[in-house]
């Protein structure tokens, strides 16, 4: 990867609840008992496996980009350089420390805009929990991730935010907004989207539990997200993951 690609301007930060170095990303994993391993004798699934639907480049996988940790990228990057994103799905970071919430573990990759979409999608509208999900700042938003309602606490938000979102997750949220000539069952909505006009930073807890937001099921708020991050119009998105256990919200930072 050339340097040109991770030294962008740096964009106006908004404070958050929580700090941005809680989510660093370290080469130790801990293991279930809490042991930690490095990461590269970690079970990880193949790449191919992993990603059957996207092409990567040659050099991003060769010896000594192995060696220097650079993951792959898909073959879109090779042009295109103002948008990409680390997806890292499966993997949770909490106070400097990797967590892995699903094993075998889909290794780390870098992705345009359109291949990140097309993974995201597919998950998420897959996921059958509770999600309350914040649309990013596009100004500001360096890193878009899930955190599982029994990680609110470990992930450093809070305890204000976390109670606001978990009393969300809480509360029944009937049909699908968007949904009209489907089955009761297509109906069923379990997703809250919040834009930023109704919160616009993580610390308004009162904002958070009087938002109205908007009620989707999971194939529209899966659309819903993915399309928040089609209208960035640059992006340098240094983490994004997908969702694990029943229910939790999508963050930025």
């Amino acid at each position: 990867m050339s340097p040109g690609r991770r030294c962008r301007k740096a964009k106006r930060r908004r404070s958050f609840p929580f700090p941005i170095s809680a989510f660093s990303l370290p080469e130790p994993i801990p293991d279930c008992r809490g042991n930690l391993l490095p990461s590269a004798i970690m079970p990880r699934m193949k790449l191919e496996q992993a990603y059957p639907g996207i092409a990567f480049r040659w050099r991003s996988r060769n010896l000594w980009a192995r060696l220097t940790r650079v993951p792959p990228e898909c073959v879109h990057l090779e042009h295109e350089v103002s948008w990409m994103a680390t997806f890292v799905p499966d993997t949770l970071y909490l106070r400097g420390k990797a967590s892995v919430r699903r094993r075998p573990a889909r290794p780390e990759v870098s992705l345009c805009r359109a291949c990140l979409v097309a993974e995201l999608e597919s998950e998420l509208s897959r996921y059958s929990g509770r999600v309350v999900a914040f649309e990013p700042d596009g100004e500001a938003v360096s890193q878009y991730f899930f955190v599982a309602a029994d990680d609110f606490s470990a992930a450093g938000l809070e305890p204000q935010t976390a109670a606001a979102i978990a009393r969300r997750l809480e509360l029944p949220l009937g049909d699908c907004e968007r949904c009209s000539s489907a089955s009761a069952e297509e109906r069923a909505a379990s997703w809250l989207w919040i834009t930023r006009e109704e919160v616009g930073s993580l610390d308004e807890a009162r904002a958070i539990a009087m938002a109205r937001g908007e009620v989707l099921c999971p194939r529209h708020g899966a659309r819903k997200l993915c399309e928040a991050l089609q209208q960035l119009s640059e992006a340098n998105l240094f983490y994004v993951n997908v969702p694990y256990g029943d229910a939790g919200a999508y963050l930025w930072i």
